[in-house]
């Protein structure tokens, strides 16, 4: 049987060319999507300044299971005991703050590239002095060799340095050069009691050097008993997280994306794998029936088409293995350029992704070949004869329960987006899917759609296209199998396109607006120097023409509430600029008493929170610390910018850089082109200051809420652009079976030009029913969303989103039926006839 296999596939080697391409493509697919999770579920980086420290002690980056935004610090006593753990040579202190080396009065390098930290921790990149000495006191620092270069400095000269938000004079006691293969962002090293006073008395991590008694796994054992719950131990490629605080907090975007996109991506894979096999058997049943007539029993039939399968199935998978981990790459390399996660993050596709690929692939074909290939295999040999002209058998009591089973689970996905889920990054989790399997079971019913369609479509087809169109219809009827097999891909190929990018040009529209709305500002001031210092605001808000001004800091935290933690967007502000910056509604109690130990949220949170004013509010900050301020004020509830407002005095010393590194601006009314010459004045005083339009805001924003648009299209591209392909592979395979169809037609009396006239009627019929059904489809996924986001049925969004997707699908439509049309009826229609 295996033999008759391969001469089978050896001779009909076009037949098979769908099926092998929608089984390879949808591999690669599933495994550079496997990929793309693993990355997110290990989510390691290889150590850069900390690469020659074996060990690394660290803060713990989660709070109750969630990941933390900033960085969590250590307690300082943690160094003596790590040091007196048996089996450490010794354990140095890591800190690191902004610290940004001036050239001419301007920052050498780009925003958050260059870092201070204390000279005993150059040993753990490891760096060396290659000129002059470490730094002794405080008005001395060692600049890397690199930096050094730039800014055209050499030990004993002076160089200017922003630290805290000050520019300050330092002696450059010595210049070191970076040794091993890594390549750490260039550094600033200072005596290590001014980097400990700098980064505010705690300390970012401690490197551990063992002293070779025992293994690394062993002294990390022991460094894990000694700090106990205190603070996490890092080994491997694992370090690299200490240098990366807030990264975790990516890995949420990154699992969320990867499960989305690759529950979507299965679906449609062994969907297409399916139908496009199974429309391969369907051509063949003709074959099959001469077997049975011969003396091939049902079995037979039934090992030599799993023969096939398999044949199919291991070469496919066994060829898209690589081509699956360069997509993967490629899908991260995406996520990296955009920002989405950090470029340290090193990208994992180990078996587990290979193994799922090929377990998809080869379960949607073994599928196909069972319900398929035991139809053809029982039929009995003259049926089959008098069937394989043209197919009219198609339903079965288990397909319409498999359509079912889909329809159901969309409009429950549908129902639950709209009635249950709240607006936040896991709405597409339940919203994008459900078109998914919309479609799918609207194409598993689609030659009974097709045929009630097609009978409503009668009468203007005939008013409008003469012969060609009766001709169409005609085939239509007698052949609505055929038809509805070209109808199925389109139509996924419309619904899927559809309602993801329309969910996406919501997200994009809906983000935009609402912050635009409620940031009042007309100007941003931003710093890439580390901040500002305390003092800048309050000249800005001296600045002849300005009615407000206020600092602002933005992080994420949670809120310990009666029923468990509750993510929060935070945001800090000053009090003497609040209801002038942003437009804020209080409800009860004053925004002007926003100071120190205190907080202001929406009404509706605050019933959810179970607070009102002058109570405290449990909360942890973005780097962990338990916080219980006092609500001061309740404002109007706006779901659209859910956030908690704090000082900005309170928020910004648990962020990364420490100070607020953005100052809102509001003029006078007619003052706004005087203040801006004013403010573009003070910021060349305020080395590493931009002046920007507020709504400059609202892209940084973007950044923060929504899963970068980049990345979504792009792997929106993907699955699009594998339904293409079997659409393509579907109307090809189905052209290519009825060219001696066209033969005979021209042996009748109909020229050419008639031909191609009933198949452009054809594709028109085509397209129509798929796209009312793929956007039938597609409002399971943009109806619930745009309720969510934007409360409308509608989505925002250009038509020419629709009209783009719709004018592709007719391209492919045409494409795919004219072209090996043509080609097809360059041989003499006898012949055409006498080879079929």
């Amino acid at each position: 049987m295996w033999r008759l296999a391969l001469r089978t596939l050896k001779f009909r080697r076009a037949s098979f060319v769908a099926t092998f391409l929608a089984m390879f493509l949808g591999a690669a697919i599933v495994i550079g999507c496997g990929g793309l999770m693993e990355t997110g579920v290990r989510m390691a980086a290889e150590p850069q300044r900390l690469d020659g420290a074996p060990i690394v002690v660290t803060g713990e980056q989660t709070y109750d299971g969630a990941a933390l935004s900033e960085r969590h610090r250590i307690d300082p006593d943690l160094l003596g005991e790590v040091t007196r753990t048996e089996g450490v040579s010794e354990a140095v202190a890591d800190v690191s703050f902004p610290a940004t080396v001036l050239g001419d009065g301007k920052p050498l390098t780009d925003e958050d590239a260059s870092f201070g930290q204390g000279w005993a921790s150059a040993r753990l990149t490891p760096y060396t002095l290659a000129a002059g000495g470490s730094p002794a006191t405080g008005g001395e620092v060692v600049l890397d060799a690199e930096l050094a270069d730039r800014a055209g400095v050499r030990a004993g000269s002076s160089v200017d340095i922003v630290v805290n938000g000050a520019t300050e004079r330092f002696r450059v006691s010595g210049i070191a050069e970076q040794g091993g293969d890594r390549n750490s962002d260039a550094a600033v090293f200072f005596s290590d009691s001014t980097a400990r006073s700098l980064a505010g008395g705690k300390i970012d991590s401690i490197g551990v050097l063992p002293d070779g008694r025992a293994g690394t796994a062993a002294v990390a054992d022991a460094v894990r008993s000694a700090v106990g719950e205190r603070a996490e131990v890092l080994t491997g490629e694992q370090r690299g997280l200490a240098e990366l605080p807030g990264t975790l907090a990516s890995q949420r975007t990154v699992v969320i994306l990867a499960a989305i996109f690759g529950s979507s991506v299965v679906l449609i894979v062994m969907f297409g794998v399916a139908s496009t096999l199974g429309l391969s058997l369907q051509q063949r049943a003709r074959e099959m029936a001469l077997l049975r007539a011969v003396g091939s029993t049902p079995r037979q039939l039934r090992r030599m088409i799993l023969s096939e399968t398999a044949v199919l199935s291991a070469a496919s998978v066994l060829l898209a293995l690589w081509p699956g981990y360069l997509l993967g790459r490629m899908l991260f390399a995406v996520l990296t350029s955009s920002g989405v996660v950090s470029s340290e993050i090193v990208y994992h596709a180990g078996w587990m992704p290979m193994a799922v690929g090929a377990v998809v692939t080869v379960l949607a074909a073994a599928g196909a070949t069972r319900f398929a290939g035991r139809r053809a295999a029982r039929t009995e040999p003259v049926a089959a004869l008098a069937e394989g002209a043209v197919a009219t058998q198609w339903f079965s009591r288990t397909r319409l329960l498999i359509a079912l089973f889909f329809l159901a689970n969309g409009l429950g996905l549908a129902i639950a987006t709209a009635t249950v889920m709240e607006d936040g990054p896991t709405l597409a989790s339940t919203a994008g899917p459900a078109s998914v399997l919309f479609c799918i079971g609207l194409a598993l019913l689609a030659p009974g759609i097709t045929k009630v369609m097609v009978a409503l479509l009668r009468p203007p087809v005939r008013a409008f296209s003469g012969i060609p169109g009766q001709l169409a219809l005609r085939n239509a009827s007698t052949a609505g199998v055929r038809m509805a097999g070209a109808v199925a891909p389109i139509l996924l190929l419309v619904g899927i396109a559809t309602g993801t990018l329309y969910m996406q040009s919501t997200e994009n529209e809906v983000s935009r607006s609402s912050y635009d709305q409620n940031v009042l500002a007309d100007y941003v001031l931003d710093s890439s120097t580390g901040g500002f210092a305390p003092g800048v605001v309050d000249r800005v808000r001296d600045t002849p023409g300005v009615s407000a001004a206020s600092e602002f800091v933005t992080s994420r935290g949670f809120v310990d509430a009666p029923d468990g933690r509750v993510d929060a967007e935070l945001r800090g502000v000053s009090a003497d600029g609040v209801r002038q910056i942003l437009d804020l509604r209080p409800v009860a109690g004053s925004l002007g008493d926003l100071r120190d130990d205190t907080v202001a949220l929406s009404d509706k949170k605050a019933e959810e929170y179970g607070v009102s004013v002058g109570d405290r509010l449990p909360m942890h900050l973005g780097d962990g610390t338990a916080v219980r301020p006092t609500v001061v004020a309740l404002y109007a509830d706006n779901p659209k910018q859910p956030y908690l407002t704090l000082p900005s005095k309170t928020l910004a010393p648990h962020t990364g850089d420490e100070l607020a590194d953005q100052i809102l601006v509001r003029s006078d009314a007619g003052a706004s082109e005087r203040v801006q010459t004013e403010l573009a004045s003070l910021a060349r005083t305020l080395p590493g200051t931009e002046l920007d339009d507020a709504s400059s805001l609202a892209g940084r924003n973007n950044q923060i809420q929504q899963i970068l648009i980049a990345a979504n299209y792009t792997i929106v591209a993907m699955i699009v652009g594998y339904a293409a392909i079997t659409v393509v592979n579907t109307l090809v395979a189905v052209t290519r079976k009825r060219r001696a169809e066209f033969g005979l037609q021209q042996l009748t009396g109909a020229t050419r030009r008639q031909v191609l006239d009933m198949l452009t009627v054809e594709g028109v019929l085509i397209a129509v029913i798929a796209t009312v059904l793929g956007t039938l489809a597609s409002a399971t996924t943009i109806v619930p969303y745009s309720m969510v986001k934007a409360d409308s049925y509608l989505p925002s969004g250009s038509i020419g989103i629709y009209l783009a997707i719709v004018g592709g699908s007719l391209a492919l439509v045409f494409g795919a039926t004219l072209l090996p049309a043509m080609r097809g009826m360059r041989t003499p229609a006898i012949e055409t006839v006498k080879a079929a």
